[in-house]
């Protein structure tokens, strides 16, 4: 073989990936991130309820601190800007979805409620709502 033949090959070797070879890699990495984002969506809604389980948890914990020093737990029309008021919470917590939590007093005991992505009562999935009254009846 000449050197002009060598050296000819050599720069078809050396030129690097063609127009197809690039978007069958890109192709390829879309279809990868496709079937990981189907499979993590469906567990982040999850892992927003519970984190609205566990904040639940906490103000359950900082209405027994009231209750300890009050002798009773805030009314419904006062609600959780009283356990703000006593220091119990630094601030009035909000859920995973930007929504206050709903606190009602219901015959002397607190039920909290986040009512979800929608916001409003009822709804399915992430829609549903979580509540005090859910992690009550589990423990029963």
């Amino acid at each position: 073989m000449s050197q002009k033949k060598k050296t000819k090959q050599q720069r078809r070797r050396n030129r690097g990936m063609t127009l197809i070879e690039i978007m069958v890699v890109i192709t390829i990495l879309g279809l990868i991130a496709a079937a990981v984002g189907v499979a993590v969506i469906p567990k982040l809604d999850e892992a927003k309820q519970d984190t609205a389980r566990l904040d639940i948890g906490n103000i359950q914990n900082a209405l027994k601190l009231y209750y300890t020093k009050k002798g009773k737990y805030p009314d419904t029309a006062t609600g959780l800007r009283a356990l703000v008021e006593t220091q119990n919470l630094e601030r009035i917590p909000v859920d995973p979805w930007g929504n206050e939590y709903v606190y009602m007093n219901e015959a002397g005991k607190p039920v909290i409620i986040s009512y979800g992505a929608d916001g409003v009562s009822g709804g399915e999935g992430p829609d549903s709502d979580v509540s005090s009254r859910d992690s009550a009846s589990a423990q029963k």
